[in-house]
């Protein structure tokens, strides 16, 4: 038969360029994101809610703020998905003359979909907002959307007036790593228990 035997001849350019590819999707699926955040708070492109969907808008700010942190951590992404598989340092006496650096690129990856749940978290708050500022908002969910919007008002408050925000996000950041929302969405379209 066959016998496999390490020369130690290992090296990790494969994992570090998907791990570089998944970061730069990641990125850009966050930056999509807080695009759909910005049109909703923006009084030109959101088909009549008021600005920053503040209810009195103009005394509050509304959600101003958690889209400056969307943001900030799309333009996060964008630093941490630069390519670390096209870095190389010779490292151990040169015996190592191309290293992959997918250490690296594996820290990046993982900064960036702790970013991505962060900005999903605001695309949720946002959202629900949005739906509770349009006359009949919540009643004109389909099965899958209402589920969802459950989901989001069983963690965070319709916000009536300006006040911190953190807290809504990390709320619903939370929400989001336990998987709840997509098994509810999924429970209301079959018609099925699932246990959320």
């Amino acid at each position: 038969g066959y016998v496999a035997i390490s020369g130690g001849n290992f090296h990790g350019q494969g994992p570090a360029l998907w791990l570089d590819m998944l970061g730069i999707a990641l990125a850009e699926a966050g930056s999509i994101a807080e695009r759909r955040v910005f049109r909703l708070l923006t009084p030109e492109l959101n088909d009549g809610l008021p600005s920053m969907l503040a209810p009195t808008s103009g005394l509050d700010g509304g959600l101003m703020m958690v889209q400056y942190t969307a943001a900030a951590l799309v333009s996060d992404n964008k630093t941490l998905a630069h390519p670390d598989s096209v870095d190389s340092i010779p490292s151990c006496a040169n015996q190592e003359d191309h290293v992959s650096m997918g250490a690296n690129a594996a820290r990046h990856a993982l900064e960036i979909v702790d970013n991505i749940r962060y900005i999903l978290a605001i695309e949720l708050l946002t959202a629900a907002q949005a739906i509770e500022l349009r006359p009949n908002g919540p009643k004109r969910l389909g099965r899958g959307t209402a589920a969802a919007y459950a989901q989001i008002r069983d963690h965070v408050a319709f916000l009536e007036h300006d006040r911190e925000t953190a807290s809504d996000m990390e709320a619903l950041s939370e929400l989001i790593q336990t998987g709840k929302v997509p098994k509810s969405v999924q429970a209301a379209l079959l018609g099925k228990y699932l246990e959320v």
